[in-house]
């Protein structure tokens, strides 16, 4: 299986002095879903940003190391550029466009879309992932519920097309049977439209469950990884991200 993203001996300075990342690499290879695990502040959200070209925007660089899509550089493209290149960041927090309507927020994607295609057409598809979207298409998004602007920001990365989206928490915040619904879509949207994924997710239990393969980060960097299998089955995993005590287990 070829890899979609690649990310080589990554480093991440903001503001000139503060290391975020050390020599992180990950791949992403077509069609799956990759999670990426570690404590706040280990570079988690710094490595979706630097992928998607935010990382500017905070006053940070990319110091050292390469991200490639498809082997193309991606470094010296701006974020508009990325997305164009089929790479499409749902960040955390969802950030919706809160005084438009659902449906004028899918409208602002259409923007980002590499292929063109009719509206309805691409409405319609976020509307069978997502069906409580077509029955609040006229409503405000800030008046929608937190799983559902969920729902939106996911929708939203769909009617762009892309070819891999970065998930960046997407549980944040939301009740377990919503977390449930929405991470069986994203399982979905991944098996039928074959859309590779990375994902970042505080919910370790549920982002080793449909993720197939996995990294652990510490401080900038990755220092473990391996299949979901594995990572699920490793003490020092259950310890810290899963919240099981390996001796009772024992």
């Amino acid at each position: 299986m070829a890899a979609a993203l690649e990310v080589k001996d990554l480093e991440v300075v903001y503001q000139g002095v503060i290391q975020a990342l050390t020599s992180l690499s990950l791949t992403v290879q077509e069609g799956a879903i990759v999670t990426l695990l570690g404590a706040n502040g280990a570079g988690k959200t710094t490595t979706l940003k630097a992928i998607s070209g935010f990382l500017p925007l905070e006053n940070g660089r990319v110091t050292r190391g390469s991200i490639t899509i498809g082997g193309q550089d991606l470094l010296r493209l701006a974020p508009h550029q990325i997305v164009r290149r089929g790479i499409f960041q749902v960040r955390e927090g969802r950030h919706v466009f809160s005084e438009m309507t659902v449906e004028e927020n899918l409208v602002a994607a259409t923007f980002a879309q590499r292929k063109p295609r009719s509206r309805k057409e691409a409405f319609d598809e976020v509307y069978n992932y997502f069906p409580i979207l077509s029955q609040r298409r006229g409503q405000a998004a800030g008046y929608l519920s937190g799983g559902e602007q969920q729902m939106l920001a996911i929708g939203r990365a769909l009617v762009a097309d892309p070819e891999m989206i970065l998930l960046d928490e997407p549980s944040l915040g939301l009740a377990p049977l919503i977390v449930k619904e929405i991470f069986e879509i994203i399982a979905r949207i991944n098996r039928e439209k074959g859309v590779s994924m990375l994902l970042v997710e505080q919910n370790a239990v549920i982002a080793l469950k449909y993720a197939s393969y996995g990294y652990v980060i510490e401080s900038g960097r990755t220092v473990l990884e391996g299949t979901t299998e594995k990572l699920s089955a490793d003490q020092d995993i259950q310890k810290f991200y899963l919240g099981v005590d390996t001796h009772e287990a024992a």
